[in-house]
């Protein structure tokens, strides 16, 4: 069974935006707990939803919330976006479509026919 390539995965995630986010969150919560000696969380979640379509995908909705301790209690902050990604075989997540033996064999051809003609 394939496997989805986690950090690629959360660098396709809202075209790695979602990245910077986790980042920012984590960073931010980190500051905040040294800083007021109390506990924090950082949160994610993943919600599929096959699309309405014949190819193989899925609907990955990610929900990115975290409290920060403050001062006189605590700050708490969600995101929610939502990303398609394509469903490989044996279930491996990617942003692409998964390349046919046939596009492979295809393309090196049709790049050198392009570049005999532009020469």
């Amino acid at each position: 069974m394939a496997k989805t390539n986690v950090p690629e995965f959360l660098d396709e995630l809202d075209c790695g935006i979602f990245k910077d986010k986790l980042a920012t969150a984590l960073s931010e919560v980190a500051l905040g707990v040294l800083t007021h000696d109390k506990k924090g969380k950082v949160t994610i979640e993943f919600s599929l939803d096959k699309m309405d379509s014949d190819s193989p995908s899925v609907q990955i909705q990610h929900k990115l919330s975290y409290v920060k301790p403050t001062k006189r209690g605590k700050s708490a902050e969600e995101d929610t976006t939502a990303t398609p990604m394509y469903v490989h075989k044996g279930g491996a997540l990617c942003a692409t479509p998964e390349k046919t033996e046939s596009a492979v064999k295809e393309s090196p051809s049709g790049l050198k026919a392009l570049s005999k003609a532009a020469a």
